[in-house]
Order: structure tokens, then C-alpha cells, then sequence
């Protein structure tokens, strides 16, 4: 049973809501637009971005053309600042860094990550230890490609815990969760941050010590990027 969404913060052209692990973008009887409009009232809702299905967390979904074209193009342009949070059991090749490729379609839905630098995908990390066997990954992804985080991860022969397509070790969810969101609208900056609230490693003390000690994500110290050409626009 899916847990229900939550309403985080109400604007007269938007709505930042919790998605829960499990829920699609787009089913139109149990979709996350579905339900936003169950709860709120509203009768017209535009996504957008997108989450994975068994990514949980912060979602944009404007009441208006106007405010979805705005931010969609911000996405697009990647003005916009994003963070997840992951848990692995599997020790990453290297603490933090950057991982950054082309991604290809390959079998059953999945993902691969490429040495070619044509179209980009660039996912930036930070790891450390929650409890022994278990890590935890603060993420900032720079661009939004299908799957990026979790093919990323993979590639650091540390796929997230409970995600089966990319090895993942069997878990009661996939651990991946958008933990903050901050984009402009009129003018004005506006950040959201919600901690996950499903899974059982998530709700552990361990875990709270451990997302505590981040602080504030925007202020980690984040390697600097420069795109070495420019890339076609993103959809997420």
C-alpha cells in the first residue's frame, strides 16, 4: 500500500508536494497527478519535472501553464538546484567526486553510463558512514537524464540499496530520495526540503545523526563543473 502524499508548501500557481516511493508519474488512476488533484482540489495540474517511480520526495506540480513553462525551462537550462539522498551497502570507489558521461538505453529499462562526453549526464557526490556496512550519499545532480543517480552510482560499484535493476542488495524500498528542491518564481527563491519518511534505514537514529551532520546541502563543498560544450536541453 502507498504511503499518502503530503502537501509541503501551497502557492496560488503551485504546489511542492512529498512523493512517495512506489507512485507513478502518469498512471491515471493512481498517479502522482491523480492524487495531488484528490487531495487539493485543483481540477489542472502540469508536472514539471519527474522522479522515478521508486524515488520518493520533493515534486513540483504547477497550477497553470504560465508557472509550468517557467520552471520546466529552468529545469531545462539547469537553473535549478536539486539534492537527493541515497544509502548504499556497498563502499563507493571513492568518497566524492564527480561522475559524468553519456547514458544509453540498454536491456530490461536500464541505463549505462558512457565514456563519451556528447550529451552529458553529471551527478556530484558526497559519501559517508551511517553504521558499519552502510553509507550514506548526499547527491547533486547537475543535469536531470532517466535514471541518471542511480546508474551513477553503479558506476561507482555502489548501487543504492533495494534498487534490483542496477544490483542493488534486496531492501523494503530503493533508497533514493529528493531531499530538496530550490528554484526562482516571481522574483523570488524558493527552496523546499523534506527529509524521507519511508523505509526502515531511513528511519533509524544512525541515520538522523548522519543527515543532521550535512547541514545545508547548498553550502557542502562542491567540486566546480564547467560543461565542456553545450548539451542538448533536459526533460526532467
Amino acid at each position: 500500500m502507498l504511503h499518502p502524499v503530503r502537501i509541503l508548501r501551497e502557492d496560488p500557481d503551485f504546489l511542492i508536494v512529498a512523493k512517495p516511493t512506489g507512485m507513478a508519474m502518469h498512471d491515471a488512476d493512481e498517479g502522482i497527478v491523480t492524487a495531488v488533484k484528490a487531495i487539493s482540489g485543483d481540477s489542472q495540474l502540469h508536472l514539471c519535472h519527474r522522479l522515478d517511480t521508486v524515488t520518493s520526495g520533493v515534486i513540483c506540480l504547477a497550477r497553470n501553464a504560465r508557472t509550468a513553462a517557467s520552471v520546466s525551462a529552468q529545469f531545462a537550462n539547469r537553473e535549478v538546484q536539486k539534492f537527493y539522498l541515497a544509502v548504499t551497502d556497498k563502499k563507493p570507489k571513492k568518497k566524492q567526486g564527480t561522475v559524468s558521461g553519456d547514458m544509453q538505453n540498454r536491456r530490461r529499462g536500464q541505463h549505462i553510463l558512457l565514456k563519451s562526453q556528447t550529451n552529458l549526464a553529471v551527478t556530484q557526490f558526497f559519501s559517508g558512514s551511517i553504521a558499519p556496512g552502510l553509507r550514506g550519499i548526499v547527491v547533486r545532480p547537475l543535469t536531470g537524464k532517466t535514471h541518471q543517480i542511480r546508474v551513477a552510482l553503479k558506476s561507482l560499484c555502489s548501487p543504492i540499496l533495494g534498487d534490483s535493476l542496477y544490483g542493488g542488495t534486496q531492501s523494503d524500498r530503493t533508497y533514493l530520495h529528493a531531499w530538496r528542491l530550490s528554484f526562482m518564481h516571481n522574483g523570488k527563491r524558493i527552496t523546499t526540503q523534506c527529509p524521507p519518511a519511508e523505509g526502515e534505514h531511513f528511519a533509524t537514529q544512525a541515520f538522523a545523526l548522519w543527515l543532521d551532520s550535512l547541514g545545508d546541502p547548498a553550502k557542502m563543498n562542491w567540486p566546480a563543473y564547467a560543461f565542456p560544450a553545450p548539451s542538448s536541453p533536459d526533460t526532467r
